[in-house]
């Protein structure tokens, strides 16, 4: 006997949930989160991310400006695009693809090696043509921001699609 799937509800999320959550984050119970605490739970789910990273993550989320994340400000972050959020962990799995040595930095040895095992065949010098041509800082390599700015302006070019 076949049955067709039933399509899966949107999830949403009740106040009680909510807590819940917020609650877990929250180590010390203090009705905030600090950038201490966001980082040990991000670092449980598998992710690294630098102190200047998190800090940038506090800022966007932090909209009172007081230092920490509240319940309201946590809800308006769960409340936010699962688009975005995908987007985002996507662009920085690619990242991770190509940051062999996971030093936060891409350099035209490690973009040669991943492009090459990807089939592209391309040369170093190619490599340090393409570092060089995001490399807003100068230091010879691709640091996640630069990398972030790269992809956004090859996507809104790919938008445009080929206007004269």
């Amino acid at each position: 006997m076949s049955t067709t799937p039933t399509p899966k509800p949107s999830p949403v999320v009740n106040h009680d949930e909510l807590q819940k959550v917020f609650n877990q984050f929250d180590a010390n119970k203090d009705g905030k989160i600090s950038v201490t605490e966001l980082r040990d739970v991000l670092k449980t789910m598998g992710s690294s991310c630098s102190e200047d990273e998190l800090k940038r993550v506090l800022e966007d989320i932090d909209t009172d400006r007081d230092g920490f994340i509240d319940l309201s400000e946590f809800s308006a972050l769960c409340r936010s695009s699962s688009d975005e959020v995908t987007a985002a962990l996507e662009l920085r799995d690619a990242f991770d693809l190509y940051d062999q040595d996971k030093n936060g930095l891409i350099s035209t040895n490690e973009l040669h090696l991943v492009l090459n095992r990807l089939g592209m065949k391309c040369s170093v010098d190619d490599c340090a043509k393409m570092i060089k041509s995001v490399d807003s800082d100068g230091d010879g390599s691709v640091n996640f921001e630069e990398f972030q700015k790269m992809m956004s302006a090859s996507l809104m070019s790919n938008d445009k699609g080929s206007k004269p």
